[in-house]
């Protein structure tokens, strides 16, 4: 049997998360800048555009989640970006976040969070609506 606060759950997971990527978005525009975040890309082996791609898809994502719009998809993809976190960044760092540069711990949480997010749908107080039961 699905718990009656379920619906409630998936919404403060969703807005959480998208809420996270926002703050995430925006310290890279306020302090690092887009042109530190194209050259640290491209110090990653990664093309410069990546960069404003990722941010873009951030920022979206992060709206979409919060309003509860494109749920499932927006999920799937902020998990991608974060796996490429992980494979880019943060993998050769070791597990612990703690640990110099940051390990791939809290990465992979956010990313099994998301496709959790993408699995149970928008919960309540999304603007689209579910089929689902984690939207009644």
């Amino acid at each position: 049997m699905i718990s009656p606060t379920a619906p409630l759950g998936a919404a403060l997971l969703r807005v959480a998360q998208g809420a996270l990527f926002l703050g995430h978005v925006g310290y890279r525009l306020a302090y690092i800048g887009v042109p530190a975040a194209e050259a640290f890309f491209t110090s990653i082996g990664l093309p410069g555009w990546t960069a404003i791609l990722v941010t873009l898809l951030e920022a979206m994502g992060g709206f979409a989640l919060i309003l509860g719009v494109f749920t499932r998809t927006s999920a799937l993809v902020l998990a991608c970006i974060l796996v490429g976190t992980i494979v880019f960044v943060h993998g050769q760092n070791g597990f612990l976040f703690t640990n110099h540069d940051g390990g791939w711990e809290y990465p992979f949480l956010w990313a099994v969070a998301l496709v959790a997010q993408a699995l149970i749908g928008p919960g309540r107080w999304a603007l689209v609506q579910s089929t689902n039961v984690s939207s009644r």
